[in-house]
């Protein structure tokens, strides 16, 4: 006899099939873009927005996407990639309705570049694994005309993001350290000049050592196979489930965290984490 859950299981897996049965990608794409050809015309809102108020919005679009991605939240990263490929058509429609580019010219764009850039598959250059890839990209990138091998690290991305992609640029022409030791003596000869600086009470020499310590632990990251950003996200989100729980704990017994010592809230603290 069938459970609830294989029921529910194979009724998904009957929509699915039914839908890719009914329209194909290329049919869904198509529903989509008259629909934003719809919005564009019909609605006051989508027909009052522009390049630079959409930015904002796909910005948190992004973020959204991201935290689907962190917490495996597949439903989740379905819907918000959902979102994030509309935004992408609100731009093509904007720059059709100026004459600067369109939807086609977008998807081309992108074919020829990924064309151009994976020669050992369109072409006849040979590649032993990931880093030649990486490596041959770079040096595409840069028979294209960048200036720089760190040109493409967007200006307004979030630090610790940038530090782990320009790290992982200049990798591609050799310029990394040998092994994860090396690293960490880095990171401890980091953490030292710190140290003094905190001692000599420099404030901006504080400030600059602490980024390059910071930057040192990214570069450690890699070595160890980490995402610095997804590491720090993960704690963030353990630290806020923590400190609630703490708050649900005082409001039990009838108190707030600010009329408790220090003492206590570490009680209750250690309290949450012997809980999990």
């Amino acid at each position: 006899m069938e459970t609830a859950g294989n029921l529910r299981k194979g009724g998904y897996l009957a929509r699915n099939f039914l839908n890719m049965y009914l329209m194909q990608p290329e049919q869904a794409f198509s529903r989509l873009l008259q629909i934003m050809d719809d919005l564009r015309e019909k609605c006051p809102w989508d027909r009052k927005q522009t390049l630079q108020s959409l930015r904002q919005l796909t910005i948190e679009e992004l973020y959204e996407l991201a935290d689907a991605i962190t917490e495996q939240d597949f439903k989740g990263i379905k819907e918000e990639l959902g979102d994030l490929l509309l935004h992408i058509v609100f731009y093509a429609k904007i720059g059709s309705e100026q004459r600067q580019f369109d939807i086609t010219d977008v998807i081309t764009g992108i074919c020829d570049k990924l064309v151009a850039r994976h020669p050992h598959i369109y072409g006849d250059v040979k590649v032993e694994n990931e880093e030649d890839v990486k490596q041959n990209w770079e040096k595409l990138k840069l028979k294209e005309g960048k200036e720089s091998v760190l040109s493409g690290v967007p200006v307004s991305l979030p630090a610790l993001v940038k530090s782990m992609r320009l790290q992982e640029k200049a990798k591609q022409v050799g310029f990394e350290w040998e092994n994860r030791e090396q690293v960490w003596e880095k990171v401890r000869e980091e953490m030292e000049e710190l140290k003094e600086a905190v001692e000599d009470g420099r404030p901006d020499e504080m400030e600059a050592e602490f980024g390059d310590l910071l930057f040192s632990l990214v570069n450690y990251s890699r070595f160890m196979k980490i995402d610095a950003e997804n590491a720090l996200e993960r704690t963030n989100k353990k630290f806020i489930r923590r400190f609630r729980a703490m708050e649900g704990m005082a409001a039990a017994e009838g108190r707030r965290l600010d009329e408790m010592s220090l003492a206590e809230m570490d009680g209750l603290w250690n309290k949450v984490k012997e809980g999990e």
